[in-house]
């Protein structure tokens, strides 16, 4: 015989499993602190009935986790189930073995500042061995993603795109293959065409520090290029906004009289690695304030208040994130054409917090909002040029950039007629 089941007793059962998983405890030291965390911290109240729906049931189907190891494969699993039932950007748990642990942690290192000796003795200060690099691993293959400008990768060759084979002839491990060798030469193995011939290049290993890698990357990428028309156009990469009002000095210095400073034209490229961009981030680009130069009694100046005020085109893709997509929106808003693919749509606040095994939660803990009610979280900003881009093997090219020099191209003839 079939028995209906009421509405109210639905209900009910989903209030009890709620309750039953806000009182659960696995007895994993990892997955129970990044539980709470979540509970006294998550930005939107009512997404936590079905994380405690989704923390009762990881309990109920993993007996062993209470017995896992925090780095274990097991711990790995649990966290990620309940922190993806939450569907948020700016959330999730970093471990030491990858790179975006130490770019993450220095991202976030106020929050963090009570935790820093403890999770990078002696100083606190965050620093890993590499070679200026980003990577990802595409089925069994490992492709260069990002390649900092000014890093010792740059000035050895390698580009993005580049498949790693090999380090010093072993498997290649974004942080292990150079972990203990500052100073020594690596011995890194590519294959920069999918057909092409495997080669070497030697790269010097460095002690890195992220903040310091963005802003020199910043810096070396300002550049002017010059196009078939005799334009002279200025590039310049954003890689990381994370830093504030350094970022802001360095875009000052190099319109003002640096790299910039002669350009007809400028393309800002916003593929970042992290956003961080504060809400005024565009005002360099867009503002109508003064320019402001200060001269002190030696004569060294100082730019206190600098703006871009000739054409300007940006590029943007998934790499475009946060804070970098609120300055892209800000862009669009103000007519300055975007050329790429659309931006992540990960437009929350978050901050992080250490756990007992010094891995690191990234939580989000605020919404955001823009124009009083326009939501960028889940709703990128869309190109006005649609450009796709697939650095595997890219061997050096950027159909992007190209897209942004021909429009930014374009504008420049237009304005001279």
């Amino acid at each position: 015989m079939l028995r209906l089941v009421s509405p109210r007793l639905v209900a009910g059962l989903a209030v009890l499993l709620s309750v039953v998983g806000a009182q659960a405890q696995s007895g994993n030291r990892v997955f129970d602190r990044t539980v709470d965390i979540v509970r006294e911290n998550f930005y939107h109240r009512a997404d936590l009935s079905t994380f405690n729906a989704a923390v009762a049931a990881v309990i109920a189907r993993m007996p062993d986790l209470a017995a896992a190891a925090a780095g274990s494969d097991t711990t790995r699993e649990a966290v990620d189930a309940v922190l993806a039932s939450l569907g948020a950007s700016h959330t999730g748990r970093f471990v030491q073995d990858d790179l975006d642990y130490y770019e993450l942690a220095d991202v976030f290192r106020f929050a963090l500042r009570r935790d820093m000796r403890r999770a990078f003795p002696p100083e606190g200060e965050v620093r890993y061995d590499g070679i200026g690099i980003a990577t990802a691993v595409v089925g069994r293959r490992v492709f260069v993603t990002d390649v900092y400008d000014g890093g010792p990768a740059a000035g050895a060759g390698i580009m993005p795109g580049d498949e790693i084979l090999t380090v010093d002839g072993e498997a290649f491990t974004e942080l292990g293959s150079f972990k203990g060798k500052v100073g020594r030469l690596a011995e890194v193995s590519l294959r920069r065409t999918a057909d092409g011939e495997p080669f070497s290049v030697e790269v010097r290993v460095a002690r890195l520090q992220p903040t310091e890698s963005y802003l020199t990357a910043i810096r070396e990428s300002a550049r002017v290029v010059v196009e078939h028309d005799g334009y002279r156009i200025g590039v310049v990469r954003l890689w990381s906004y994370t830093a504030g009002d350094q970022v802001t000095r360095v875009l000052y210095d190099e319109i003002a009289d640096g790299a910039l400073a002669d350009a007809d034209g400028l393309v800002l490229d916003l593929r970042s690695r992290w956003g961080g961009a504060p809400a005024d981030a565009a005002e360099t680009f867009v503002g109508g304030t003064a320019d402001m130069r200060l001269v002190d009694r030696d004569g060294d100046e100082n730019y206190a208040n600098e703006r871009w005020r000739r054409p300007l085109v940006a590029i943007i893709d998934e790499g475009t994130r946060s804070g970098m997509e609120l300055l892209a929106y800000s862009l669009k808003k103000n007519g300055v054409p975007l050329i790429g693919a659309e931006t992540a749509g990960d437009v929350l606040a978050a901050t992080a917090y250490l756990l007992p095994d010094n891995s690191l939660l990234v939580l989000a803990v605020q919404d955001v909002f823009v124009d009083d009610d326009v939501r960028l979280e889940g709703n990128p900003v869309q190109p006005d040029v649609a450009v796709s881009f697939d650095v595997r093997y890219a061997a050096g090219s950027d159909p992007q950039l190209d897209a942004a020099l021909a429009v930014l191209t374009n504008q420049l003839s237009g304005a001279a007629d």
